[in-house]
C-alpha cells in the first residue's frame, strides 16, 4: 500500500474514531438548576462512572450543591436538631459537594459514581428542610 493511499484512509478514519469518542459524554454534564427552594437535574439517571453536573444557581442567595450516595430517601436523610443533614449520619456517604455557590454562578463538579442510589441537597441552614433535595440514580 503506497504511503498517499494509507493517508487517505487513515484520515477520515481518525476523524471518525474523534467524532464518536467526543459525542460519548465530552460534551457537556447534566445541568442542574438550583432555585429558592429547589434543585432540578435535567436527567434524574447516568451510567456509573465520571458524571459532570454543570450547575447553575438562579436564587437571589448563595447555595450548596451536595452529592450523597445513599439508599434513604431523598426527604429522609439524617438531620439535626435545626434540620440540617448530618453529613457524617448514618445512612449517608459524602461523595463531593460544591460549596457557597453565588447567585448567577454556574460551576461544574465532576464525580465519579458507582451503580448506586444518590441524593443531591443543599445543606445551608434551613434549604434541606424546606425543599432543597433530589433523587440521581446510577447504574
Amino acid at each position: 500500500m503506497t504511503s498517499r493511499l494509507r493517508r487517505l484512509l487513515v484520515v477520515p478514519a481518525a476523524v471518525a474514531l474523534a467524532l464518536a469518542v467526543g459525542s460519548c459524554g465530552g460534551g457537556g454534564g447534566i445541568g442542574a438548576t438550583e432555585a429558592d427552594y429547589s434543585i432540578t437535574l435535567d436527567e434524574s439517571t447516568a451510567p456509573a462512572g465520571e458524571v459532570t453536573f454543570d450547575v447553575t444557581n438562579e436564587a437571589e442567595q448563595p447555595h450548596e450543591f451536595v452529592v450523597f450516595k445513599t439508599d434513604l430517601a431523598e426527604d429522609a436523610l439524617p438531620v439535626d436538631a435545626d434540620g440540617n443533614v448530618d453529613e457524617a449520619g448514618d445512612g449517608v456517604e459524602l461523595v463531593d459537594e460544591l460549596e457557597d455557590i453565588a447567585p448567577g454562578d454556574n460551576p461544574s463538579l465532576t464525580v465519579t459514581l458507582d451503580a448506586a442510589n444518590y441524593v443531591i441537597i443543599c445543606n445551608l441552614p434551613g434549604h434541606y428542610k424546606q425543599g432543597m433535595h433530589t433523587p440521581f440514580v446510577v447504574s
